[in-house]
């Protein structure tokens, strides 16, 4: 797309995708630049139920959609370069994103978003517990933020052994999970 800044190249094999993607026809591959409409998609589809109650026309909210993932992805690959940009796809098509920065102490969960459709089958824990145990051998915990809203995933990530820490914001909670 034009305008948008392109991934950074990848300079390391990126996670294995989990067995349970791939059982279920998923694989998980570093994003490139080909893949920002899908992704820009994808963007669009986890704010639609937000969106969903704005009384704007719908290209005013095509456009503000898309004005925002322009503003979301710069910020991704200028402060996190050095992180894997990865893509979900089955068939050939995206389905999701897992954005995560391999570094010490502690690794993050930039992002991770699901097509609608995808979401609640047990695919983002797939990715969390791989990360966890890719974290773990390497002696690392983890860190991500989670929309306050977001319930679900909240007590996804809590089920996970993330607990709520300091630093987050007031849209936003940051949670932490520890190496040992």
């Amino acid at each position: 797309m034009a305008g948008l800044p392109a991934f950074p190249a990848a300079t390391r094999a990126g996670l294995e995708a989990p067995a349970l993607l791939t059982s279920r026809g998923f694989a998980l591959r570093h994003a490139t630049d080909a893949d920002l409409p899908a992704l820009q998609q994808l963007y669009a589809d986890t704010r639609a139920d937000e969106m969903a109650g704005v009384p704007w026309p719908p290209a005013a909210k095509q456009g503000f959609l898309a004005q925002q993932f322009a503003l979301q992805h710069q910020h991704y690959v200028s402060h996190y370069a050095g992180a894997d940009f990865m893509v979900v796809e089955r068939q050939g098509v995206v389905q999701g994103r897992y954005y995560l920065l391999r570094a010490e102490p502690e690794h993050l969960v930039i992002d991770i978003s699901l097509l609608a459709a995808q979401r609640g089958q047990g695919l983002g824990r797939a990715l969390i517990e791989a990360s966890q145990a890719q974290a773990r051998l390497l002696g690392r915990g983890m860190t991500l933020h989670v929309l306050r809203s977001n319930v679900r995933a909240r007590k996804l990530y809590e089920a996970l052994g993330f607990t709520a820490c300091e630093g987050g914001t007031p849209t936003h909670q940051r949670m932490r999970w520890p190496a040992s």
